[in-house]
């Protein structure tokens, strides 16, 4: 009985589609951080260069 259990459970494949959904959606979660991340510094960058450019043309006077 407990043998026949095991064998099925171990044939039985209705999780595996799951399981593979799982990895795409924690692949493409992972992707998305790394964009975020990486654009986040480049937005960061591009802001602290035009609050420069602010400052030097006030102090100037131009």
């Amino acid at each position: 009985m407990v043998k026949n259990l095991f064998v099925r459970v171990w044939r039985e494949e209705d999780g595996q589609d799951l399981v593979e959904y799982a990895l795409i959606v924690a692949a493409v979660g992972l992707a998305l951080i790394t964009t975020v991340n990486q654009l986040s510094t480049a937005v960061v960058s591009l802001y602290s260069s035009i609050t420069q450019g602010l400052t030097s043309i006030g102090a100037t006077g131009q």
